[in-house]
């Protein structure tokens, strides 16, 4: 398949529109975190350095950590730019930039994202290193796209929007999975949960400053939720849309987060940078 100029948008220097990136910049192993200068913090991990760009909110380092070739790019916050950094990596991966046409073998990259988060369940005091073993997607991303159809888990999500009492003027919610390697590998000694990815900050999550809320309990319900084996477990922002593109175009995916709130105790650390370097480091060495 030939991609033209308006689908794939290539910069004059050969590298991806948004990210900067070129095709040869690239590493298999992809670490993403949400604030451009943690780039920088986890550069200053690596042991060597290949290459550095930036453009807007989009930092990417690749270099190398104990052998290991890794790539590390800040993705802003939303779902929204997870979109556009996904879909620009795998590009990169998978599409040749001269011919425009995709690559006759698939190059399967592993994508890890460090994120912050806030707990929704007492036992997950601020402090905690917590992985998204599956994510529900209240930010509409994958709905944009027909593998939503095949690769979300209807029952699961019928059952979330059945006991949360789901607002039907909505986005349609989703729910995907983790790959179960990298959950196992880098989360062996972490906490496991259900994430729910917020299209925002504040009423989205079910924050009440001056505008209100249309669903006030919706919080409590999220407590309450069970299926099966599975509770949710914290708010974040990029996870469902990473994992469920990242199934939809044959890649490995994962987010890990530290909690940095609790919004059952009512508690914040908003010094949690020693907190993440810890996490970060963890990431860097099990990836």
């Amino acid at each position: 398949m030939y991609y033209p100029d308006s689908e794939l948008i290539i910069n004059e220097d050969g590298s991806a529109f948004h990210l900067h990136l070129k095709p040869a910049q690239l590493a298999d192993k992809v670490v993403l975190v949400g604030d451009p200068d943690r780039v920088e913090m986890l550069a200053s991990m690596l042991d060597s350095i290949e290459s550095h760009v930036r453009n807007r909110e989009f930092n990417c380092v690749t270099g190398f950590f104990r052998n290991k070739r890794i790539t590390v790019v800040s993705t802003g916050i939303g779902s929204d730019n997870i979109d556009i950094v996904v879909n620009e990596l795998d590009s990169l991966a998978n599409i040749d930039y001269g011919t425009r046409e995709e690559r006759p073998v698939h190059r399967t990259l592993t994508l890890v994202r460090i994120g912050t988060c806030g707990a929704l369940q007492e036992d997950l005091p601020v402090g905690t290193f917590l992985v998204s073993e599956k994510s529900v997607g209240t930010d509409g991303v994958l709905n944009y796209y027909p593998a939503a159809d095949t690769i979300s888990e209807s029952d699961f999500e019928e059952e979330f929007c059945r006991q949360t009492g789901y607002l039907d003027r909505w986005t349609r919610p989703y729910v995907v999975s983790s790959d179960p390697e990298l959950v196992s590998t880098i989360g062996k000694d972490m906490k496991l949960g259900v994430t729910v990815t917020a299209i925002g900050f504040y009423g989205p999550q079910g924050r009440m400053l001056r505008g209100g809320l249309a669903h006030p309990e919706f919080n409590e319900k999220l407590r309450a939720f069970r299926y099966g084996k599975y509770r949710i477990t914290n708010y974040e922002m990029e996870s469902s849309a990473l994992e469920g593109m990242s199934l939809m175009l044959g890649h490995k995916a994962m987010t890990v987060c530290l909690v940095i709130a609790n919004r059952y105790s009512k508690s914040m650390d908003t010094s949690y940078h020693a907190g993440m370097e810890d996490l970060a480091r963890i990431v860097l060495e099990r990836i």
